[in-house]
């Protein structure tokens, strides 16, 4: 099956307009990533979808692959599924952040592995919770799932909840895990996700996958001991360019 890795890239964002064309210790942030990603040996291909031509362009520029998609798309799922109209020959497609220069080829083989061996329709990761500040964190997405790994739910509130112990102690008493954000499809899967209508747990938690959960799709759930370094804020840029220095 051949996998086909997208990196969705918007200019504009609240926290950090411009934010894929930021330099990263001599080159771009979206150039980083793709060139991270396009060595990774579980991809058949990379392509860039963005809706700004100035991403577009420079994206040609440093020889990477790029397309051009509406600027209507409420999310990189959507995104991703116009990109996927146009290569019927790739049967798996990555949903890859723009802002995570540091993804290990691990987890993105991780990703790929269910949907190859016909697991599930849809897989992700996750990492155990070691800081209580994750746990109780609402932008810390949570994640539990059943014993082959295919998600029960996703919350932004602690799952599961410990009764009857003070929270202090979950950690010490239970396994949580944290979802991180890297999604795979089988491209038929995801070609029918992107126009279900939003679902009413959807919107209260603001969580799409939980969309895809309450229409009845499967989601694997592999697990990783490293966490993803992403690029949210100016601040986090500075981060990923002292660390950048230290691993090159």
């Amino acid at each position: 099956m051949k996998t086909l890795g997208i990196i969705p890239a918007r200019y504009a964002s609240t926290r950090f307009p411009g934010k894929p064309l930021a330099d990263l210790n001599g080159k771009t942030l979206i150039q980083r990533v793709y060139e991270r990603v396009v060595a990774a040996p579980a991809l058949d291909a990379v392509i860039i979808a963005t809706d700004d031509q100035r991403i577009y362009d420079h994206v040609l520029d440093f020889g990477g692959k790029a397309q051009m998609t509406s600027s209507d798309h409420q999310s990189g799922t959507d995104r991703c599924a116009e990109v996927a109209h146009a290569f019927p020959e790739y049967e798996v497609v990555l949903n890859i952040q723009g802002d995570e220069p540091f993804l290990a080829y691990e987890q993105i083989d991780r990703v790929a592995q269910p949907l190859h061996s016909g697991r599930a329709e849809i897989a992700t990761l996750a990492m155990p919770i070691v800081d209580s500040s994750d746990l109780f964190n609402p932008n810390a997405v949570k994640v539990v799932f059943d014993a082959q790994n295919l998600a029960l739910y996703f919350s932004r509130s602690p799952i599961p909840y410990l009764r009857g112990l003070p929270e202090a102690e979950w950690l010490a008493q239970a396994c949580h895990f944290r979802h991180i954000g890297l999604y795979g499809y089988l491209r038929s899967t995801l070609l029918e996700i992107a126009p279900l209508p939003i679902a009413g747990l959807e919107k209260l938690e603001a969580l799409e996958q939980l969309r895809w959960l309450y229409h009845g799709k499967s989601i694997h759930v592999a697990i990783t001991d490293r966490a993803i370094i992403g690029v949210d804020t100016p601040e986090d840029l500075e981060k990923a360019k002292a660390l950048l220095g230290d691993l090159w």
